[in-house]
């Protein structure tokens, strides 16, 4: 090693220093890559709400609470581990589902729209946690806040869908 005497001691660090500034950027290196990533957003949102969304969270809604009808009492629940298994497993689809519909070339803004595609991953998580812990009371809340989010959003996005089934007879 190199003994550095007095005299050379501040040319070495104010070398030190310039280069560490050199090596120093003020833009953030993750925004560099999200600007340079191409995402594949061939299905638009139509298409990944019928086809990935849509099932899945119908799979959620028909696995919890109960029917109460002329035919009696009926649970929707799981009855063993591999049912709760795959009522997360649809529930990790609702989870990436919200993240797939805040992508460039799908999200309709920066503002409403990320926040209920926030609010559908939220809500997903939650029914990931519960169908873990086969917590029915859990279960059936993140199915409601699932509902709750498609509607607000539906409300804001596209106000036919929940026309749809509207009886247009009964005006």
């Amino acid at each position: 090693m190199k003994k550095l005497n007095s005299a050379s001691f501040p040319i070495s660090l104010a070398a030190l220093l310039i280069t560490s500034l050199a090596t120093c950027s003020s833009e953030d290196p993750a925004e560099e890559v999200a600007t340079e990533t191409a995402y594949n957003t061939e299905l638009n949102v139509q298409e990944l709400m019928a086809l990935v969304l849509e099932p899945a969270s119908d799979i959620l809604w028909d696995s919890g609470g109960w029917v109460v009808d002329a035919s009696g009492y009926e649970e929707l629940w799981p009855t063993t581990d591999d049912g709760w298994a795959y009522v997360r497993a649809q529930a990790a689809i609702v989870v990436e589902a919200g993240n797939m519909l805040a992508l460039p070339g799908r999200a309709a803004d920066n503002d409403a729209w990320m926040i209920y595609s926030e609010g559908l991953s939220t809500a997903g998580l939650l029914a990931m946690e519960a169908a873990a812990a086969q917590n029915k009371e859990d279960f059936f809340d993140a199915g409601g806040q699932l509902y709750s989010v498609c509607t607000a959003c539906h409300q804001a996005y596209s106000p036919d869908i929940n026309n749809r089934f509207v009886d247009p007879s009964a005006d």
